[in-house]
């Protein structure tokens, strides 16, 4: 059910998203392949519906809009655009993970605006176009794949300026490219 739900997800995105960003092929439940036969009943089903429930943590449900994957994309961009695939699902985890855990706010728009929460909003960086490989980093963290084992920050320790994550103390740190991941107590 839960892996359903995920196919779902990745699917009605997919079909939001600009063909430039994502060529993909769907399957029939026959098995025949197409590249884009199905997308205009995708594109109907999503004229239907503006977000879609795709996790439920500790009983709270929690939905996902395109605007929510546009934003995630940029931060995943903005904070990682340098660093290897896994690091760009990491990052997208981690907002994931955040709003997953009850001392965040509870929706992806508020835990990226957060104050101080990501370095590309504080000093105006978030203000991007994401690529595909970005919006795929996405997809695989709402799919549940997380490299960071449930981190709920990072930073990059050549280039951190800030004395709180530097001196915090971490527990469950992960490196991932240039990235240190981790949770504290």
């Amino acid at each position: 059910m839960k892996k359903s739900i995920w196919a779902i997800v990745f699917i009605l995105f997919l079909g939001l998203l600009p063909s430039s960003i994502v060529n993909a092929k769907t399957t029939t439940p026959s098995g025949n392949t197409s590249s884009s036969a199905n997308r205009g009943a995708i594109n109907l089903y999503n004229e239907k519906s503006d977000s879609i429930k795709v996790f439920s943590p500790e009983g709270r449900s929690f939905a996902v809009t395109k605007e929510d994957i546009d934003l995630m994309a940029k931060v995943v961009y903005a904070e990682s655009n340098a660093e290897p695939y896994e690091g760009k699902v990491a990052v997208a985890s981690v907002i994931l993970n955040r709003l997953r855990d009850k001392s965040f706010p509870k929706s992806i728009n508020d835990v990226v605006k957060q104050k101080y929460a990501f370095s590309c909003v504080v000093d105006g960086n978030i203000n991007v176009t994401a690529n595909k490989d970005c919006y795929n980093a996405v997809f695989d963290a709402l799919d549940g794949k997380d490299p960071t084992t449930n981190a709920l920050y990072f930073y990059n320790p050549k280039t951190a300026r800030s004395s709180w994550m530097i001196n915090i103390k971490k527990t469950n740190v992960k490196p991932i490219g240039n990235h240190t991941f981790f949770v504290v107590n």
